[in-house]
C-alpha cells in the first residue's frame, strides 16, 4: 500500500512536469528564443516538494492545501501567459496552419506523419497546428490533469474518500466554467483592446487558485456533529461559507465583472456572452441568498433554549 502511494505521488508530479515542459517547448518554438528554457527553473520547487513529501509524509497530500498542485500551476501558467499574449499580438500574422476542428484534418495529419521520418514528421506535425488550437489544448490538458492529479495523489490526513469525491466533482464543474470563460472571452478581444487580454488572464490565474485549496469540502462531518450553542457561525458553517466566498471572490464574481466590462465598456454583444453573464449573476445572487439563509438559521438556533 505504501509502495502504491509512492508510485502515484511520483507519477502525478512527473505528469505535471511533462505538461509544463511541453508548454515551455511551445513557447521556445513560437518565440524562437532559447532563453525561454529558463522557464524550466520553475520546475525545481515541484521537484523539491516531491522529495520532501516522499521523505517526510510518504507521498501524502495535506488536509487543507495541495502544494504539488500550486507548484504545478506556477510552473505552467507563465508559459500559457506568454503564448496567449503572443497569439493576441500576432493574430493577423499567423502562417498557414492546420486546425484540429474535424476528424478529416486529424486523419490527414496522421497520414503525413506515417509517410515521413517519425521524429521529423512529429516535429512538423506539432509545429503546423494553429496557435489557437495549441493554447486551447494546453488549457484543456491543464484542467484535466488537475482533476486526475488530485485523484491520484495520496489522500492527506483528515480527508475522507467521501470528501475527496465531493472535491473532484467540484473540480469538474469549476474546470468547465473556467475553460468556457477563457475560451469565450478571449475570442471577444478586439485588436484595439489588447489590454483586455491582461485582465482576462489575470482573472483566469486568480480563479485557478481554487484547485490547491480544499476549504469547500473538508471537515464536513465534524462540523455537522457540532451541537454546542457556543460555536461561532464560521466554525459551524465553515464549509458552506468557504464555498460561498470562493464563488463570490474567486470565480463567479470576477467572471461577472469581466463580462460586464466586455458588454458595456467594449461594446461586445452576443447571445452566449449575455447568457453566461446572466448565469454568473444568478450564482452571485444565490450565493448571497445562501449566506443569508445560513445566518438566519444560525441566529434562530442560537436563541433556542
Amino acid at each position: 500500500m505504501i509502495l502504491l502511494k509512492f508510485i502515484c505521488a511520483i507519477i502525478t508530479r512527473s505528469l505535471f512536469i511533462l505538461v509544463s515542459l511541453i508548454g515551455v517547448w511551445r513557447v521556445i518554438w513560437v518565440k524562437q528564443d532559447n532563453l525561454y528554457w529558463l522557464l524550466t527553473l520553475l520546475f525545481l520547487p515541484l521537484v523539491v516538494e516531491m522529495i520532501v513529501t516522499l521523505k517526510r509524509r510518504r507521498g501524502k497530500d495535506y488536509k487543507w492545501f495541495s502544494p504539488a498542485i500550486l507548484l504545478f500551476l506556477i510552473s505552467i501558467i507563465p508559459s500559457i501567459w506568454i503564448l496567449e499574449l503572443h497569439h493576441q499580438e500576432n493574430k493577423s500574422n499567423d502562417p498557414q496552419c492546420r486546425k484540429l476542428d474535424s476528424l478529416e484534418n486529424l486523419k490527414s495529419m496522421m497520414n503525413s506523419t506515417r509517410r515521413n521520418d517519425t521524429f521529423k514528421a512529429l516535429d512538423e506535425l506539432l509545429s503546423s497546428v494553429c496557435s489557437n488550437d495549441w493554447i486551447l489544448a494546453l488549457h484543456q490538458i491543464l484542467l484535466i490533469l488537475l482533476i486526475v492529479g488530485k485523484w491520484l495523489l495520496p489522500i492527506g490526513g483528515g480527508i475522507t474518500k467521501d470528501e475527496l469525491s465531493q472535491l473532484l466533482l467540484i473540480f469538474v464543474g469549476t474546470a468547465a466554467d473556467i475553460l468556457e470563460f477563457t475560451s469565450e472571452t478571449l475570442l471577444d478581444v478586439k485588436e484595439n483592446s489588447s489590454h483586455l487580454v491582461y485582465v482576462v488572464l489575470a482573472v483566469w490565474t486568480w480563479s485557478m487558485l481554487q484547485f490547491p485549496l480544499h476549504l469547500a469540502v473538508v471537515n464536513t462531518r465534524s462540523e455537522d456533529s457540532c451541537e454546542g450553542q457556543s460555536d461561532s457561525l464560521l466554525k459551524r458553517h465553515s464549509t458552506d461559507i468557504w464555498g460561498i466566498m470562493e464563488s463570490l471572490f474567486i470565480q463567479d464574481g470576477p467572471f461577472l465583472l469581466v463580462r460586464l466590462i466586455v458588454l458595456t465598456y467594449y461594446g461586445v454583444f452576443h447571445q452566449m456572452l449575455v447568457f453566461f453573464a446572466i448565469k454568473n449573476f444568478l450564482v452571485v445572487i444565490l450565493s448571497f441568498y445562501r449566506l443569508f439563509v445560513i445566518c438566519q438559521d444560525y441566529r434562530s438556533n442560537a436563541f433556542v433554549p
